[in-house]
């Protein structure tokens, strides 16, 4: 008994052609739509909006009057105040940045999406880019917040948008500075627990609620050089003040915030690119 093979080739058969592999801008849209459409029903959205007007009444009620009696330098307290509210509220969103990125480990989705054909980076493009849209939003809150206490922008329009880029890339740094606590932790509880420290630290003995000179001597240099204030003062700078008031926009007001924030994104976006390269070895 013989076996007849048939070739498919010579019977007109054709092999069908390999699905189009999608690009990678539209892989990192998806990925960050996942994160982002939930974030109108999980609260993240809502929380964003809410932190600055806490920040706003937290801080400026208690200690209006008492600022405006010792002098901060400004024309007005909520002109001195506004850049510290914005801070507070983009440092929040690195808070939702680390919880997204330690859910991610801890369910095993970053294996998963390293078992696909998708760049190595992204999901962390994507965390970023949700990272940015929260910061947007805590942004826009905190802006409304600071001109109904009395805050206004004084610069002029390439400054205003300056003031602008500035704090969205305080939002992208301090994401990547969560989302790499969350990927090395894997626990959204040990994760966010980590991150309130420091900023409480970090946060207090800083100039944006008080100026250097009303903390004690042996902590004003601290207090003046730490990265936090010198965020705040570059915010301050751009934001502008009545005239013969607030501080000029020069290179010793905005360079030393500017050489931090760079020198972050650099070092924690670079250890951020690491980890997620490692986790697809």
């Amino acid at each position: 008994m013989s076996v007849q093979v048939i070739d498919p080739m010579a019977s007109g058969y054709r092999a069908a052609p390999a699905p189009p592999r999608p690009s990678a801008l539209r892989q990192c849209w998806v990925l960050a739509l996942r994160l982002v459409r939930p974030s109108l029903r999980n609260g993240e959205v809502l929380t964003a909006l809410l932190a600055p007007s806490v920040f706003t009444i937290g801080f400026f009620v208690p200690l209006n009057r008492v600022m405006s009696g010792v002098g901060h330098g400004s024309g007005s307290y909520a002109q001195f105040l506004m850049p510290m509210i914005v801070m507070q509220a983009v440092a929040f969103c690195a808070t939702a940045a680390a919880f997204r990125s330690a859910s991610d480990t801890r369910d095993g989705l970053d294996t998963r999406f390293a078992t696909m054909p998708m760049p190595l980076i992204a999901p962390l493009v994507a965390r970023t880019a949700a990272v940015l849209y929260r910061t947007a939003i805590a942004l826009a809150a905190a802006v409304v917040c600071g001109l109904v206490i009395g805050f206004r922008f004084h610069g002029s329009w390439w400054q205003t948008v300056a003031f602008v880029l500035f704090a969205l890339s305080l939002g992208v740094l301090l994401g990547a500075i969560g989302d790499l606590v969350g990927g090395l932790s894997g626990s959204p509880e040990a994760a966010t627990q980590a991150l309130i420290l420091p900023q409480l630290i970090l946060g207090m003995v800083s100039t944006g609620f008080v100026p250097a000179d009303r903390f004690p001597s042996w902590m004003r240099a601290f207090a003046h050089h730490q990265p936090v204030s010198r965020f705040v003062a570059v915010m301050r700078a751009l934001a502008g003040d009545v005239p013969g008031a607030g501080t000029p926009v020069t290179w010793g007001t905005v360079g030393p915030g500017l050489a931090w924030t760079v020198a972050g994104l650099v070092v924690f976006g670079g250890a951020c690119v690491l980890l997620a390269v490692r986790r697809q070895r």
